[in-house]
């Protein structure tokens, strides 16, 4: 889709685009390319994309893919999708059936088609109930003011999709690939690459979109490792000993975890791992957090509950 046909095709409806709801649409036919042939899609590939828009993403990915389901909030758009794609809105109840893999007669008519169109706010579709997306891949332009916490939702624990292609801010794109010492490793990093491991981004211009965003973008590629790292069991206490040693970066990040773990564990789990006591969070690697959970989660209980996953933006 041209920008010219873009700006048409929303002039004839009356849509205006708005920023609360992170409507920058990729139109860049190049870019739209890069990002299918990163995500490597064959046709016994599922696709879960997030804020299709006015479709220019979807229309490579069902040339690619075997089956596609589209994610959007916006009703004006879906009412557009769905005549264009020839398709009917599905029903959040009735796509469980697919997403479950439950006989297709569970599902609403249409089998036969590989299209699926969902009217939800995504993030609240992904929070009401746990999914397995281990046999998907996701590949969207995200809404920028959403991405982080729909990324964490997706990559958490094993049934997190096989790779995911996501064009994002720049700002979030580096978060997500930064390394240990980096100026943007943090939380955001450590969730993802728990379960991810980053293999390149691709910067795009923010003259490939409408209406131009003020902010630069890239579309970062992860994919869900062999072999996790740790556990479902430790999950929990993982998360809860990386937000609290980066809730204040300036300090040691001993110091600020002895608020739910006892003293004399934590001084162990240290000199066990080597770890200085003045140590700051953002200098240790993924695998020196994962080492910390095992040794951690070997005392009984903790001082405080755990922290759930989805909390951690604030």
């Amino acid at each position: 889709m041209k920008l010219s046909e873009m700006r048409e095709l929303l002039a004839a409806r009356g849509i205006q685009l708005t920023k609360s709801l992170g409507q920058n649409f990729l139109h860049d036919a190049n870019q739209l390319r890069r990002i299918v042939e990163a995500a490597e899609i064959s046709k016994t590939d599922k696709v879960l994309e997030i804020g299709p828009g006015l479709g220019p993403l979807t229309e490579l990915l069902l040339e690619n893919a075997g089956e596609v389901l589209a994610i959007e909030k916006d009703a004006r758009l879906v009412e557009f999708l769905r005549e264009h794609f020839g398709t009917e809105e599905r029903n959040a109840d009735l796509l469980i059936g697919v997403l479950v893999g439950q006989p297709k007669e569970t599902c609403e008519p249409n089998r036969s088609s590989a299209f699926h169109l969902l009217h939800a706010d995504a993030l609240t579709f992904l929070k009401q109930e746990s999914r397995d997306w281990s046999d998907w891949k996701l590949v969207a332009n995200l809404p920028y003011s959403v991405a982080s916490p729909i990324l964490v939702e997706l990559a958490c624990g094993n049934r997190a999709p096989k790779k995911m292609v996501a064009t994002l801010q720049f700002e979030v794109a580096r978060r997500l690939m930064a390394q240990a010492d980096d100026d943007d490793y943090g939380i955001l990093t450590l969730l993802v690459q728990l379960d991810f491991e980053p293999r390149g981004t691709l910067k795009i211009p923010a003259d490939c979109f409408f209406p131009t965003p003020d902010v630069d973008s890239a579309c970062v590629v992860l994919d869900r490792r062999a072999q996790p790292l740790l556990p479902e069991n430790l999950r929990a206490n993982f998360v809860k000993i990386v937000k609290r040693a980066f809730s204040q970066r300036r300090k040691m990040m001993l110091k600020l975890l002895k608020m739910d773990w006892p003293k004399e564990k934590l001084d162990a789990a240290f000199a066990e791992l080597k770890i200085s006591p003045q140590e700051r969070a953002e200098k240790l690697s993924l695998q020196q957090f994962t080492a910390l959970t095992k040794s951690l989660s070997t005392v009984s209980h903790c001082k405080t509950a755990e922290i759930n996953a989805r909390s951690y933006i604030k």
